[in-house]
């Protein structure tokens, strides 16, 4: 089977395997896991940022740190097209009392800063009107098509915000990939955000955990949120150990899923009856829309599952394929083959 559906089926390396036999382990509520706390000072270094929270999930990592930043009662600013808005289940409404401002989503993944401004009411003095207390920015932008916000823009967001005196934090759930895109260190893109998280289950192929980063005191804040959620481990350092694999081993092979991506895209374009939404492919992620009459697009789907490819849907019409660790330039080739027979045949 060759699965495309998403970077989370990433499945752990043999070295990550033997890495969580040899953790040396503790409880990580009482701050004891010597491997857990290896992690978190290996991801804070690696952004230049003061601290890290170990969680388990990216979910977790954002409402955790929305949760934070925020008072009750006050407003996040978020990309409409975000996941921390569509996929995340409404965690800081539910357990924050914080209410999701959505800021219209540009193709590229920015959100405009007349649009920000425009989040902000006229007399913050008015008591009808909740406040703004953080701004949300994703990158890469998964609904976007992997799109990598640019360097310049990234300050001009942070400028905005600082001068309103709120916080940025960035979900990186794929951060890596958008560094490796852009050929900078991932610190020189963290550096624009008071807070940011970032999946290591994902490209970087570990089995489970995402990492929050930011300043001691948001992190103390954010450690206990994490035990309040449910999200307070004890032996952790098996999942700490493949973590440090991930950052050691998986982050510049990265490029590698980008050009499978972009290999991909390429065939994709090739065949009559599909559409590809983008023309540039940044990161590992592609859209593309199936446009042959003979097919609806659940159809076309099952038809690709049945001869051994799995795609995904994710919104708007269109189909999302992510490339990864566990799919190889050969069988991209093969993909390819599979879908221009399924059109062929109609079937």
């Amino acid at each position: 089977m060759i699965e495309l559906r998403s970077d989370t089926f990433t499945l752990p390396t043999a070295e990550m395997m033997d890495a969580i036999a040899r953790a040396p382990l503790g409880d990580d509520v009482y701050g004891e896991d010597p491997t857990v706390r290896e992690l978190e000072r290996r991801s804070a270094a690696i952004l230049g940022k003061e601290a890290a929270l170990l969680v388990p999930s990216g979910t977790m990592a954002n409402l955790v740190s929305l949760l934070a930043h925020c008072p009750r009662g006050s407003k996040v600013l978020v990309g409409d097209e975000t996941d921390i808005y569509i996929y995340e289940a409404a965690g800081a409404s539910v357990c924050g009392g914080l209410m999701y401002e959505p800021i219209p989503t540009q193709p590229d993944g920015r959100l405009e800063l007349k649009d920000l401004a425009a989040a902000f009411p006229s007399d913050p003095s008015d008591p009808q009107f909740a406040l703004p207390a953080l701004l949300c920015l994703e990158n890469p932008h998964n609904r976007c098509g992997g799109k990598v916000l640019p360097v310049s823009y990234l300050a001009e967001v942070r400028h905005f915000a600082r001068e309103r005196g709120i916080p940025v934090h960035m979900d990186g759930a794929r951060l890596f990939n958008a560094a490796v895109a852009l050929k900078k260190p991932a610190a020189e893109l963290a550096q624009y955000a008071d807070s940011i998280q970032f999946c290591l289950s994902k490209g970087l192929s570990a089995p489970v955990g995402s990492m929050v980063v930011g300043s001691q005191e948001f992190i103390r804040k954010a450690y206990r949120l994490r035990k309040m959620l449910g999200g307070g481990m004890r032996q952790a350092g098996i999942i700490a150990a493949a973590g440090l694999v991930s950052l050691e081993r998986m982050v510049d092979r990265l490029e590698e899923d980008h050009r499978n991506a972009q290999r991909l895209a390429e065939g994709l374009r090739k065949l009559p009856g599909l559409e590809v939404v983008d023309r540039h492919i940044e990161t590992n992620i592609v859209f593309f829309r199936v446009v042959d009459p003979r097919f609806t697009m659940e159809r076309f789907m099952e038809a690709l599952g049945r001869r051994g490819v799995r795609v995904a849907e994710l919104g708007h019409g269109r189909i999302r394929a992510v490339t990864h660790s566990g799919v190889s330039t050969q069988q991209v080739d093969e993909a390819l083959s599979i879908v221009r027979s399924v059109l062929e045949h109609g079937e």
